[in-house]
């Protein structure tokens, strides 16, 4: 009975209607389309076996083949070839949910792991040593300091020169930047250069901590920045972030690091711009303090774009 409702999933995804009712239901069988329930489960072990030597003749990872490949039967045939990635058509076709998914072969991941040393030498340098990166408070009023309630008066008085609309646009800057669980989220799904741990030793797994890290700074300073001028409806604000963050994304890079950095590449490209523009614009309006904060921002995303391009 699952595999065939798991077959008519499958189909549905092709015919535009959700493969999956849910992120969560069906999670562990990914949505995969085999055969009819009644041949029985004795048969299971020598149609898998067929599976990896018909579907898999790249050399992709056997475990992403083994619960998630589509069997190669006749009357599945047709879907097998829609589900190949157009990134990696040699890759074995992978339906998590509607999505192509884990399309890195062996062979592409066997690069990405020699890549470690590049990684290390010309790539990580771009990361900063804590101690020498700026944190929110080197921009805002000092709570400990005699002058915290005139400073912030300060604040407020600058920022009412700042049009509405202009707010707006700060505002979804500083949501994009709260929403850094989602993306660090994306990059530990990404075949050969996860963070298997929380705390891997590797090259990669160093790379995506510190750089949240360094990102996480952007959305906390122009956060607190925009709660101190009581220009904006911080509540709704957060409301916003916190269902951005749990709703997720899916930016449709299979799960594949060739994919999945050249999308982190366009992102840092985007912030750089975006933060770039409102600081400038923040000048205009003549608020030099933010502008000199959203210059930092995009300073750093600029850093950022630099290792992704390399």
């Amino acid at each position: 009975v699952v595999a065939s409702l798991m077959k008519v999933q499958a189909m549905r995804s092709l015919s535009g209607k959700p493969a999956c009712t849910s992120s969560r239901r069906f999670s562990s069988v990914s949505c995969r389309a085999t055969g009819s329930g009644s041949e029985g489960a004795s048969s299971y072990s020598s149609r898998r076996e067929s599976m990896k030597a018909s579907i898999n003749p790249s050399g992709a990872r056997s475990r992403l083949v083994a619960p998630n490949a589509i069997e190669a039967r006749p009357d599945v045939e047709a879907l097998e070839k829609l589900v190949r990635s157009e990134a990696a058509p040699d890759a074995s076709p992978v339906l998590i949910c509607g999505q192509v998914s884990h399309s890195l072969t062996k062979e592409r991941e066997e690069i990405i792991h020699s890549m470690e040393d590049f990684m290390e030498e010309k790539v990580y340098k771009y990361l900063k040593p804590v101690e020498k990166c700026w944190q929110a408070q080197d921009f805002l009023p000092d709570p400990a300091s005699e002058d915290f309630i005139p400073e912030i008066q300060a604040l407020r008085e600058r920022t009412l020169a700042l049009p509405d609309d202009y707010l707006v646009v700060l505002v979804g800057d500083m949501v994009t930047e709260e929403a850094l669980p989602t993306y660090m989220s994306m990059l530990n799904t990404i075949d050969g250069t996860r963070d298997e741990t929380g705390s891997d030793d590797t090259v990669w797994g160093k790379w995506t901590r510190e750089w949240t890290a360094e990102e996480n700074r952007h959305g906390d300073l122009l956060n607190k920045y925009l709660y101190l001028s009581g220009r904006v409806d911080m509540r709704q604000i957060e409301v916003t972030i916190q269902n951005l963050i749990g709703s997720g994304m899916c930016p449709k890079t299979e799960n594949n690091p060739y994919l999945g950095f050249m999308y982190t590449s366009f992102q840092e490209r985007a912030t750089k711009v975006s933060h770039g523009n409102t600081g400038r614009s923040a000048a205009k309006h003549g608020d030099q303090a933010l502008a000199n904060i959203c210059a930092q921002i995009a300073s750093d995303e600029a850093r950022h774009e630099k290792a992704y391009q390399l």
